[in-house]
């Protein structure tokens, strides 16, 4: 299992933040590896789905995320899928005097023959968290203007 954890703080109240992030289309704005992610079902809530197409490793790859969680204002859990992955997203967010701190915390596990190539996977999953990580600042800062 691949796991990438990032931290960031923004100071912007926390409910913007969750309802941001809630929106899991929002990850056009901020996932640097998503092409785009469209609303398939629900209203955001436990049970809704979007798919979502990402540019990974040089391809296009599609996962169908469903929100397994969705506590306000605490944490909202993601599961995707496709036929090579299951990943688990979860955003945690915590309040310090005037600032929002949100802890993304993803899992991917790999499937079938791509186990195989878990080691050679690392470091671009690595790398995706660190553009993430980036890229949520860059969106959550605009929260805070």
């Amino acid at each position: 299992m691949i796991v990438i954890e990032r931290e960031v703080a923004v100071a912007a109240t926390p409910e913007r933040v969750f309802d941001y992030l809630a929106d899991f289309r929002s990850t056009e704005e901020w996932d640097p590896g998503t092409v785009r992610t469209v609303l398939l079902q629900g209203d955001g809530g436990i049970g809704t789905t979007y798919r979502n197409t990402s540019r990974f490793a040089g391809r296009e790859t599609e996962l169908i995320y469903e929100v397994v969680e969705f506590i306000r204002p605490d944490r909202i859990v993601l599961r995707g899928e496709n036929r090579t992955v299951v990943a688990h997203d979860t955003m945690s967010f915590r309040v310090e005097a005037h600032i929002t701190r949100i802890i993304y915390h993803a899992e991917f596990q790999l499937k079938g023959l791509a186990r195989l190539a878990e080691p050679f996977f690392r470091k671009p999953f690595d790398r995706l968290g660190e553009e993430a990580e980036q890229g949520l600042r860059d969106a959550l800062g605009k929260l805070a203007a």
